[in-house]
């Protein structure tokens, strides 16, 4: 069994798992080519991930996937109570990655860390487009049904009185969102860059 990583200075913030990961001796051996490989792929990853939101507004196959654990949330979300069934979507929509993300931060996976927390970014994508939505209802809903009964950003900001600023806090998501691939990728390069 391994021995989890130590409390003092580890975090997202910290140097303790990045450093212990990055300088773990099984690293000593890798060709330089191969330390440069994670940041690379997680760099084109990114690149292809905005692509996509920038073409189509969604990313094939791993939108699927995201729109099924979105899904999935509003029955286990609607079982603690009524009223928070329609948040459950997109808190689903975040904590399945987000406990991939732990997961691997636990298991001091440095770049399966930084990959999951890229997948959360997707998904706050994702939010933002649906988000933005809320007043136009041009996005089609799942099973056909009707926006104006089931949009849950209707709902979610008719609740808290912010539907009229419903593009301007997507606007903000999406910011959120690419500050945080942006950071994932200067982490990346930053570890890469201490391995040399």
């Amino acid at each position: 069994m391994r021995k989890p990583p130590s409390p003092t200075g580890s975090g997202i913030g910290g140097e303790g798992l990045f450093s212990t990961v990055a300088h773990h001796p099984q690293s000593a051996g890798i060709p330089l080519a191969m330390t440069k490989l994670p940041p690379i792929l997680l760099t084109a990853a990114v690149g292809l991930l905005l692509l996509c939101h920038a073409t189509w507004g969604w990313v094939p196959i791993l939108d699927s996937a995201n729109l099924a654990f979105h899904e999935a949330g509003h029955p286990i979300f609607g079982i603690l109570s009524g009223r928070s069934m329609v948040y459950g979507g997109t808190l689903m929509q975040l904590l399945i990655p987000a406990a991939c993300a732990w997961e691997c931060y636990r298991r001091e996976q440095t770049y399966g860390f930084l990959a999951c927390l890229v997948w959360v970014g997707e998904n706050l994508l994702n939010i933002a487009r649906y988000m933005a939505d809320a007043r136009a209802h041009r996005l089609p809903l799942v099973g056909g049904l009707d926006p104006e009964d089931f949009h849950d950003w209707t709902e979610i900001l008719s609740r808290w009185g912010l539907l009229n600023h419903d593009t301007a806090l997507a606007f903000l998501v999406r910011v959120g969102a690419v500050g945080l691939m942006i950071w994932v990728l200067a982490r990346a390069w930053r570890i890469a860059g201490e391995t040399d």
